[in-house]
């Protein structure tokens, strides 16, 4: 049986804010979330970080719609903590991945597709209340059940949130300004914003030569790796010398797999193929089946698609010593898409950072 196809994503700058709101059912990298549902957010608890407790940060969401009818409108949301300490290899992968869906006919949107025509200019749109009522957090658009206990105007998912807000010009303007929720200031927390297009991926396949350039280089770097250190380790069991070249050319083969997969399209910041498999950067780390946890429903999880470490480059967070950083993120759904429109399901991420040298 063919492998599933696979769709590209872009992450493309953000020329109209309108089309990345909720009714449009977006795709999207960055700002805050254009929740699907109204009803089940997952809140502070759900949205805290395993490794540090503080709030986690929206990093994207996709509208994946399925073929059956409670999933005519699906998103994925993956959310990750802002803390570079908490992506350091070896911690607990410090991100949370959550699944929406609703059928065609719901409480919330209009039975027609979306509108293709920006509304009138100077429409209000208030990105933090729900149709619903609901209340969003803001510092970062999530559910807020608390609320400023002086001035009750503006709301917050958590203590830290309401904190970073006070600091940043809420204690001035709390209570000459009770209205203040409509101007947002930057608390520098969110992501940049942009929207993800995909396109399917071509089909093809290294070139002849490029095979060929490639087991040359394999062979002649296994060869380079086994003379080196006999040199320098003339006792060293010669089985062990070949043991450790033959995993450094598996591990060169891999790497090389996956820039000659990534090479005619470079920018691409996802890979979709809903029951494919995942294009791994590296031969560690790679999940078995026993990996994968179960559907709390008691199916298997079926990979979905993997965000790639170009979307890095997007987000704005190099700095000098440690950064937020992964290899690949692959993100594992429930295979029978249960659930319905009252929950967001909690789905499985698998975090592989890019193979380094042992100690």
């Amino acid at each position: 049986m063919a492998n599933p196809s696979v769709e590209l994503g872009f992450a493309e700058p953000v020329e109209e804010a309108w089309r990345l709101l909720s009714p449009q059912f977006p795709s999207k990298v960055g700002g805050r979330p254009a929740w699907l549902g109204e009803v089940g957010l997952p809140g502070s608890e759900a949205l805290a970080c395993g490794s540090c407790g503080r709030p986690c940060c929206f990093l994207l969401q996709l509208y994946a719609p399925s073929q059956e009818p409670r999933g005519f409108h699906r998103s994925l949301f993956v959310f990750c903590c802002r803390d570079p300490v908490c992506h350091l290899p070896g911690k607990s992968p410090p991100f949370h991945v959550f699944r929406n869906q609703l059928p065609r006919r719901n409480d919330t949107y209009s039975y027609n597709p979306p509108s293709v025509i920006p509304p009138p200019e100077g429409t209000a749109c208030n990105i933090l209340r729900l149709k619903s009522g609901v209340h969003l957090c803001r510092v970062c658009g999530c559910i807020a059940p608390k609320a400023c206990s002086k001035c009750h105007s503006v709301h917050y998912c958590s203590k830290d949130h309401q904190v970073v807000d006070w600091k940043i010009g809420h204690k001035k303007l709390c209570s000459i300004q009770p209205e203040s929720e409509s101007v947002i200031p930057d608390h520098g927390f969110l992501f940049p914003q942009y929207e993800i297009v995909t396109e399917p991926e071509e089909l093809g396949s290294e070139s002849e030569s490029e095979k060929e350039t490639d087991e040359d280089d394999e062979q002649n770097h296994a060869g380079s790796i086994t003379a080196g250190i006999g040199t320098l380790l003339d006792d060293k069991d010669e089985k062990d010398l070949e043991a450790l070249a033959k995993r450094e050319t598996k591990e060169d083969k891999i790497f090389a797999h996956f820039k000659n997969k990534i090479a005619p399209e470079p920018k691409q910041v996802l890979r979709y193929s809903r029951g494919g498999d995942p294009l791994w950067i590296s031969g560690d780390h790679v999940p078995q089946d026993t990996d994968i946890p179960n559907c709390l429903c008691g199916a298997k999880r079926i990979f979905e698609f993997q965000v790639m470490p170009q979307l890095l480059s997007h987000l704005n967070v190099d700095s000098i010593g440690d950064s937020i950083d992964w290899g690949t993120l692959a993100v594992f759904t429930c295979a029978e898409n249960c659930g319905d429109e009252k929950e967001y399901c909690k789905e499985f991420l698998w975090k592989q950072d890019v193979a380094t040298d042992p100690a």
